[in-house]
């Protein structure tokens, strides 16, 4: 099956994303600082009870498929992407994307979603899953999961977790709790082990 390609959904026209300005990087460990001022300002507290971040807590995320748009030397939005599974599902949670608020709806975190998603299907990514808005993820080719196909190990709105499949008919596979990779493969390797 053809897998999807993502180059048509970036943004192009100076007006949306300030183009002269914006300089977009693949996401480097100096700049982990302003992303988690980027993420406390965006999320506050109560992100560290969000279900998709108990999820990024059993492993590290993937630097390679993570990005930020810098102006002036400053960070000002990034998105990570993280290796998930669920059933015999395997692909990538997207999140979080956070936009400093003076930059908001200038078409930044929709360029750097679709940057992730190519980077995704540059990766061989089967499916990319994330907990948030149908408006926003719609026009970037996120439809909804159906309800009771995947959970989260924290509470979370059904109606909210969305996925991509970047190659079709994957997302079938996909079934129970969403985890970390790494714990999945823990897991299976304990269990062979004993």
């Amino acid at each position: 099956m053809a897998r999807r390609a993502f180059a048509a959904i970036l943004p192009h026209r100076p007006d949306e994303t300030m183009t002269a300005d914006v300089t977009y990087l693949p996401e480097d460990p100096a700049h982990d600082p302003e992303i988690a001022h980027i993420n406390e300002e965006a999320f506050g507290p109560g992100r560290f009870a969000r279900a998709a971040y108990r999820i990024r807590e059993g492993g590290p995320h993937e630097r390679a498929l993570s990005f930020v748009a810098v102006i002036g030397g400053a960070v000002v939005a990034s998105v990570r992407m993280t290796r998930v599974a669920a059933g015999e599902g395997r692909g990538l949670l997207l999140g979080p994307l956070a936009v400093r608020p003076a930059f908001k709806n200038l078409g930044i975190g929709r360029r750097l979603v679709a940057m992730a998603l190519h980077a995704a299907t540059e990766a061989n990514a089967a499916a990319v899953l994330l907990v948030g808005d149908e408006p926003y993820y719609g026009p970037l080719g996120f439809k909804r999961v159906p309800r009771g196909q995947v959970s989260m190990p924290r509470p979370v709105d059904l109606d909210r977790i969305l996925a991509v499949e970047i190659e079709p008919g994957t997302l079938v596979r996909f079934v129970g709790e969403v985890r970390h990779a790494d714990q999945v493969e823990m897991a299976r390797t304990a269990a062979r082990n004993s």
